[in-house]
């Protein structure tokens, strides 16, 4: 295991970096069970779960071809991973049966992922994450799905210490449906915040 795998790199710096040491591995379960359960909690629409899943993976997808490459590596002053390359085509995977998938999902659903998918698939994007190390990136990218996970932690922690709820009901996405919003007007505008974090992701290679 060289160095660079076990370094937390924070985006817009150079020279940002941490050297985990053995923190790597509890710190790489945290982002693995994070990302799962927050897409497991944003799966709660036609579609919201699955269209921010293959924007995320389309993302990671093209850090890992980027990372796995000699001189976009040195170029883009990111980290040389061998190997990440290969990635590509199980981000790929990800990104085409999602599409596969969102044809029945799409609203009105016919079909439905369910904890099963919803976590596997988040499971997966931690795992690319940890991987390439950009797992900062995937905050970023992933922002609609922390967001959800935020919700639910806000809502649960303010009614247990006041009695009180700050959203009309959580995740996010069931607030606003309570506020008259109709679900497909909730699920694209989620989907659109969720094309420019990934761009402003990709961006982050470049803006350091």
């Amino acid at each position: 295991m060289t160095p660079e795998e076990t370094t937390l790199y924070v985006p817009f710096f150079k020279d940002v970096a941490w050297s985990m040491g053995w923190l790597f591995v509890p710190f790489s379960y945290f982002v693995i069970v994070g990302s799962s359960n927050a897409v497991n909690l944003t799966d709660g629409l036609d579609g919201l779960a699955i269209m921010p899943t293959v924007m995320v993976a389309t993302g990671l997808g093209v850090i890992a071809y980027l990372a796995g490459h000699v001189e976009f590596a040195d170029y883009l002053n990111i980290a040389y991973l061998s190997g990440t390359g290969e990635l590509v085509v199980f981000c790929g995977a990800i990104a085409g049966a999602g599409l596969g998938f969102l044809w029945f999902n799409t609203y009105p659903a016919m079909i439905f992922m369910g904890d099963v998918g919803a976590l596997a698939l988040g499971a997966a994007l931690g795992v690319v994450a940890v991987i390439t190390r950009h797992e900062i990136v995937l905050f970023i990218m992933g922002g609609i799905f922390v967001l959800e996970t935020l919700s639910v932690i806000i809502q649960v922690s303010s009614f247990k210490l006041t009695g009180r709820r700050v959203f009309r009901m959580a995740p996010i996405h069931h607030h606003f449906e309570l506020k008259g919003w109709p679900e497909p007007r909730v699920i694209v505008r989620f989907w659109i915040i969720t094309v420019m974090l990934v761009l402003f992701g990709l961006a982050t290679l470049k803006l350091r």
